[in-house]
């Protein structure tokens, strides 16, 4: 029940439409409550005595009654659906917003399939909750409390029927729920699974196609589609339990309450409209039973709901701004100092170790390693995208831990090793580099990208619509729009992971030398390929988490077996450097 007190407390300005549905739920109750008295009396008092005024006065009040409960009905549902639909954007906007302060170590715990069931699936389960569980939570307990009442004030000697028939039917229902809790749970899993599979499908149908894997993919598709049908069904097998067992107290409390009613009316101890008006309490008190199981049901799923939304909402952010944080970036000098660096706590392994490294502002630095080498998560590093295990990192001669974060990350601009575009045109994706960038600046980035070669044989140019991800461009088009974003920033450091594997070598060369004219700026090339780091002031060479050298490409040439086997393997004919 914590959990789902955390969640309301995303109410927000909607917490008054709840008060109010609520408040119109008891007077509803309380118009419906009072109907039943009120034709016992008609029969008792009105038919027996022939008293046509009597009759039609009180008449007048069960439509009176009638008509406030249907006004009072109609503003509840009103008020509730504003509450519960108000109440589910307040949770995926906070959801959406606690992503967004996610640093990379909070995203590894969470695969994207489940963040999106998160966001939509478990917030529907909130949202049909509190538009299906409020009336019968407020309307079943009152109806339950003023219906024995009401009926033991009518006939007590009747009314020990609910003594025996309540209790079982409690009994069961706790069963029932006791057993589902659990099997909710589940359901959401499995639903996080399918969304995966989707999820990974369409984003890679291309390869699907290309590599002919339809049928392959379509038997996981069944898979974990049948493993949700077959949690779905296991679990609403038992949570649709209560409807049998609440019609059979039901009938069984009417077959004994009209068994033992008709012998009263004939031994003259009761009267007839008495019998039917404690006939409606019946229906009513039973109705109100099943309405509370049904809430039960409802509070189980919401629960296991609202425990996974919880777990995004109350995930505490692996990286924040120090207070009074330095928002000045003085150069673009990097140092790194004792560093070693693990993903997680209880890795057996550290991923860097014992790093020690100095860039001045303005140098090119280039990084060669073979896979694995820890590479990228060196790089990752200087934007505090991940904080070290030990030692420390520097950036304008200051820990990176002591930068406020968005200073930090506007003064590091990073090509990610996967490239990434956003539906939209190619304006729109540029702006992300430079909100107030006017045209000239975009096409000025675009040339030092060499992008502007095929954007200018585009008919829009800048407002070519990319489609979604970028899909309407080539793999090289791609890397050299995201290095153009990134250029937009005119960062301080410019660091390329891997970002012109698939640019042809005279394409490289050209962006080579466009950014050997931003001096004040440092450059990390992370590549593949020897040409492109060769002309870099200093070239380290990583190998398995540690840096095994470091020097420029004629020191290394003479003095690191690792350099001259990647030279060699890529250079072969060029016998005279070898």
């Amino acid at each position: 029940m914590k959990d789902l007190k955390h969640i309301f407390g995303y109410l927000g300005r909607y917490r008054r439409d709840i008060i109010i549905a609520a408040l119109l739920l008891v007077a509803e109750t309380g118009f419906e409550i009072v109907i039943p008295v009120l034709m016992a009396n008609i029969i008792d008092v009105g038919v027996a005595n022939r008293d046509t005024a009597y009759i039609f006065h009180i008449g007048i009040l069960m439509g009176l009654c009638a008509l406030g409960s249907l006004i009072t009905g109609l503003l509840y549902a009103r008020f509730t659906a504003r509450a519960a639909y108000g109440l589910g954007s307040n949770l995926r906007e906070a959801q959406y917003r606690h992503v967004q302060d996610f640093s990379f170590s909070n995203l590894d715990r969470f695969e994207t399939s489940s963040l999106i069931t998160r966001m939509t699936t478990d917030v529907t389960v909130i949202q049909n909750a509190i538009n299906g569980g409020l009336r019968p939570m407020i309307r079943g307990p009152m109806m339950l409390i003023m219906g024995i009442g009401l009926s033991i004030y009518m006939n007590a000697r009747l009314a020990v029927v609910f003594l025996v028939s309540t209790p079982v039917l409690a009994l069961i229902l706790v069963f029932i729920v006791r057993k589902v809790a659990p099997m909710y749970i589940r359901l959401q899993r499995s639903m996080d699974r399918l969304n995966n599979v989707v999820q990974e499908g369409l984003a890679a149908i291309r390869a699907v196609k290309a590599f002919v894997r339809g049928e392959y993919e379509e038997e996981k598709f069944q898979s974990v589609n049948g493993e949700l049908m077959q949690t779905g069904q296991k679990t609403f097998h038992y949570a649709v339990l209560n409807v049998p067992a609440f019609q059979l107290m039901m009938y069984t409390a009417a077959v004994l309450i009209m068994w033992f009613g008709g012998n009263m009316i004939i031994n003259s101890t009761l009267q007839v409209g008495e019998l039917t008006g404690f006939m409606s309490y019946v229906l009513q008190v039973m109705n109100s039973l099943m309405m509370i199981s049904n809430v039960f049901l409802l509070l189980t799923r919401s629960l296991a709901s609202a425990q996974r939304i919880n777990e995004v909402l109350s995930e505490p952010i692996g990286l924040t701004s120090p207070p009074e944080a330095c928002r000045e970036i003085k150069d673009g000098s990097v140092d790194f100092i004792n560093v070693s660096f693990k993903y997680h706590k209880d890795a057996k392994e550290y991923a860097l170790s014992d790093v020690n490294l100095h860039i001045d502002a303005g140098q090119t630095i280039g990084i060669l390693g073979g896979t694995g080498s820890a590479k990228t998560t060196l790089v990752q590093l200087i934007p505090r995208l991940y904080d070290v295990s030990s030692g420390e990192v520097r950036v304008g001669g200051r820990d990176v831990r002591e930068y406020d974060l968005a200073a930090l990350r506007d003064a590091v601009g990073i090509v990610l090793q996967k490239n990434v575009l956003f539906s939209g045109t190619v304006r729109e994706n540029l702006l992300w580099g430079n909100d107030d960038a006017d045209d000239e600046t975009l096409w000025q980035a675009c040339r030092a990208a060499c992008a502007d070669e095929f954007l200018e044989r585009m008919p829009k140019g800048l407002d070519t619509d990319l489609g979604q991800g970028g899909v309407n461009v080539s793999g090289g088009q791609k890397q050299r729009l995201c290095i153009a974003r990134t250029l937009l920033k005119r960062p301080k450091i410019l660091i390329f992971d891997d970002s012109t594997s698939a640019v042809d070598t005279a394409t490289e060369a050209k962006i080579r030398a466009s950014l050997s004219k931003l001096p004040d700026m440092t450059k990390i090339i992370i590549a593949q390929r020897v040409t492109s780091v060769i002309d870099t002031d200093k070239i380290i060479i990583l190998e398995d988490g540690q840096i095994h050298a470091v020097g420029t490409h004629e020191e290394l040439i003479k003095s690191s077996p690792i350099y001259q086997e990647i030279y060699c393997s890529q250079m072969k004919g060029e016998k005279e450097h070898a």
